[in-house]
């Protein structure tokens, strides 16, 4: 199992993360795409990304915004899995 993170390291990650954001045990951002199939070609993108890490987000649909929520559920809360697959989902985004 991941060790969690302290909320010094938490944040010290999240200076690298544009526009995620801690929420409780968890850090989240939403994506924003001009057709839904953009949004869900993201979502395939991330997919491959979870899975070569085992390491899956928790992932919400609305239309054309995609919101992913990261936490490693087994240690508790945040650790260095979870900013590893944010990075993965920004490079998705791109």
């Amino acid at each position: 199992m991941a060790g969690k993170l302290s909320d010094g390291e938490i944040a010290q990650h999240l200076k690298g993360l544009a526009g995620w954001a801690r929420d409780g045990n968890a850090i989240r951002k939403s994506f924003s795409f001009a057709q839904f199939a953009d949004g869900i070609r993201f979502v395939d993108r991330v997919a491959v990304a979870a899975d070569a890490l085992d390491h899956h987000p928790d992932v919400d649909i609305r239309y054309t915004t995609i919101t992913m929520v990261l936490s490693t559920h087994s240690a508790g809360g945040l650790t260095r899995k979870d900013f590893e697959l944010a990075e993965r989902i920004e490079q998705a985004a791109r």
